[in-house]
């Protein structure tokens, strides 16, 4: 068996939720401990660098909003992949990713739309404008708080886990309408500054606390998600295990 197979091999072993769960149990104390750490420095930095000339330390908002947002962007693009994986490969495990990070990327967005609120009214004089990014991060915390009733709302599973697929991926439209508004429309928000394919624009005295920052996020997002994927399966199996024993009471009475 050569390397490639032999790695999808392992890939598709995941797909048995014991063998996740084995698996979750070794990497979680080691993702936390890796997350706690990026927090520890990303905290530090961004406390510790000095506060713009213009935006004084409310520049300091910039190093949760930026990574809540693109977290937000983020877990949708992983709830569609999932998606994916549930309409095209049936993998058992990809509706309890999904659906793991659907609650998620609603409290990332929540985040993020909440301290672009605080960060806009010192710069821009309002709360809130009704302009291309702000409207569009708006229409994602809806869509993830849609897809979360949705799927308490169907009883069974996998009916609930074909239709949140197919309404996730209609709504992945929404991103890049999201990463491209402020190039298509006149938004209060300023073009890309990190990601760009000239280099960051951002000075390297704010450009390091946020990519420490971002990594940080991003490591919690994992380190939740996997958890949250660890108690789904637990709680599918007791679900199951209670409709057994229904039945089994019920053909015995």
């Amino acid at each position: 068996m050569n390397e490639t197979s032999l790695a999808i091999t392992k890939f598709s072993d995941l797909a048995n939720p014991t063998r996740f769960l084995a698996l979750a149990a070794r990497i979680l104390p080691w993702m936390a401990g890796f997350t706690a750490l990026c927090f520890i420095v990303g905290l530090y930095l961004s406390f510790t660098t000095e506060g713009d000339y213009q935006q004084g330390e409310t520049v300091r908002i910039m190093y949760i909003h930026v990574p809540a947002a693109w977290l937000a962007m983020m877990g949708y693009t992983i709830m569609s992949i999932s998606a994916i994986g549930t309409l095209v490969w049936r993998h058992p495990l990809a509706d309890v990713s999904a659906k793991a990070a659907a609650p998620l990327g609603a409290a990332f967005t929540l985040i993020a739309l909440v301290t672009g609120s605080l960060w806009g009214k010192p710069m821009w004089g309002a709360w809130w404008v009704w302009d291309a990014r702000l409207t569009s991060v708006f229409i994602l915390f809806l869509m993830y708080l849609g897809l979360i009733a949705l799927n308490r709302a169907i009883d069974d599973p996998s009916k609930a886990a074909r239709v949140s697929a197919i309404l996730i991926l209609v709504g992945f439209v929404n991103i890049p309408i999201i990463k491209f508004s402020v190039d298509w429309w006149n938004t209060l928000h300023q073009s890309a500054s990190v990601l760009r394919l000239d280099g960051p624009a951002i000075d390297p005295e704010f450009l390091r606390p946020l990519l420490v920052m971002a990594v940080a996020f991003t490591a919690l997002f994992f380190t939740l998600h996997i958890m949250a994927m660890r108690n789904e399966i637990w709680r599918r199996r007791v679900t199951a295990q209670r409709r057994m024993a229904a039945r089994l009471a019920s053909r015995e009475g």
